[in-house]
């Protein structure tokens, strides 16, 4: 049986197999994207041409490590793949992403893309999202009246559940964005379309964790291999 990390690397080793030459890559973050970022490394020093934007400060750190080329979003605002994580993921591709905190980023970085490939192994996979506490990344004045107005609206389409604000030691979590993350542990989200409108509703929310109707494709990982999800047909 193959150990978390295992998965990872062959997840991060696929989608390194996806990648083209001249392509301007979107780079996620998070450990199996770490893989994936080891494994484009490892073909951009055989001689592979290719340009990334990253979606956090830890994962530019790394690029800048393993000498992958990186530009900003403001000089690159079209990507033609960007290659994520994500915590969870449904049968009809939609994530969960943040766990990490960079779903800002993230989402930002996918939603400039041709394609969104996510790699993750078979744990990530499940059949209701919301088992994993979602992100939500607020603002931080009137961090309290946020907190209330989402309690509020989430209770409204029948959502409850613990709401903690995320830490980092003894502090507040930040962004790399500024801003502060409410993790929200609703336990089961039956229609995250709902979700998504309600928490868009409140202001003092900036974004959240839920990435709908963006993931083109799934590279998931298991003890018997490498399956692909494809995004289901619309209608």
């Amino acid at each position: 049986m193959a150990d978390a990390a295992a998965l990872k690397r062959m997840a991060g080793e696929a989608a390194a197999a996806r990648v083209e030459e001249g392509m301007r890559l979107g780079i996620g973050t998070g450990s199996t994207a770490e893989a994936f970022v080891h494994a484009l490394a490892e073909r951009v020093r055989g001689g592979l041409k290719v340009m990334g934007v990253t979606t956090s400060e830890r994962t530019e750190a790394l690029c800048r490590e393993l000498k992958v080329p990186t530009t900003s979003l403001e000089a690159l605002p079209h990507l033609d793949l960007t290659v994520d994580g994500a915590d969870e993921v449904d049968s009809q591709l939609r994530l969960i992403k943040g766990g990490g905190g960079a779903l800002l980023r993230e989402k930002i970085v996918a939603a400039a893309s041709d394609r969104l490939l996510v790699i993750v192994d078979e744990s990530k996979k499940v059949e209701v999202l919301g088992a994993f506490p979602l992100p939500i990344e607020i603002n931080g004045f009137g961090m309290v009246a946020t907190y209330l107005a989402i309690r509020e609206v989430a209770a409204g389409i029948g959502l409850e559940g613990d709401i903690i604000l995320r830490r980092n030691g003894e502090s507040p979590f930040i962004t790399d964005s500024g801003h502060l993350i409410l993790d929200a542990s609703f336990g089961r989200i039956p229609e995250p379309e709902a979700l998504s409108r309600a928490l868009h509703s409140v202001p003092g929310v900036v974004e959240h964790g839920l990435f709908l109707g963006l993931a083109s494709e799934v590279i998931l990982a298991s003890d018997t291999g490498i399956k692909t999800l494809q995004r289901p047909a619309a209608g």
